[in-house]
């Protein structure tokens, strides 16, 4: 597994999250799966000696539930905003309220994120289990520099899955998607 580190400029999505009233954490796993969907390197997975393809890309995020535990939570990607916050909201809504994790790595490759908000993060080291190797995306909350909005990731990804060139070229899009992105 390799890690990469990116500052991201989120200030469209806290403009668009703070105007519109819609959960920041969606906005950034809906950029997430849109800039995966355009990369092929996203719908592989090594599982053992093999590599799967898979046909649908699903985001994991990570839900507080009613326990004060965390809950996980993957929404499948089809590419439309709307269907995708009504189905984040739904979906989140009940794991928080079950506690039981909404899994869907039997379909779709799942992309795993977790947002740390209690914390700015400078950077988050990767786990290698051999068991997760789906590539993970962690960060913490963004913080206010001057007029602009600032935020680190950090991007794990198998070697197998993708070369550091295609990790790059990620990065480079989500920015690239994160600044386009109107709703």
């Amino acid at each position: 597994m390799l890690v990469f580190v990116k500052k991201l400029d989120v200030t469209n999505l806290v403009r668009i999250s703070k105007k519109k009233r819609l959960k920041f954490n969606m906005l950034m796993d809906f950029c997430i799966g849109k800039t995966a969907v355009a990369q092929k390197e996203f719908y592989l997975l090594p599982e053992g000696d093999k590599l799967m393809k898979y046909d649908s890309i699903a985001i994991n995020t990570m839900v507080k539930n009613h326990t004060g535990e965390v809950s996980s939570c993957d929404v499948e990607f089809a590419g439309d905003f709307d269907s995708y916050n009504r189905d984040y909201l739904k979906y989140t809504a009940e794991v928080a309220e079950s506690c039981v994790d909404r899994d869907l790595s039997g379909e779709c490759m799942v992309i795993g994120t977790s947002a740390i908000i209690d914390t700015e993060l400078e950077f988050a080291g990767g786990m290698y289990s051999g068991i997760f190797n789906n590539p993970f995306i962690i960060w913490g909350r963004y913080s206010r520099h001057f007029f602009r909005y600032y935020m680190n990731l950090s991007f794990q990804f198998h070697h197998t899955q993708m070369d550091g060139a295609h990790a790059g070229k990620f990065l480079a899009n989500l920015q690239k998607t994160i600044d386009e992105l109107k709703c």
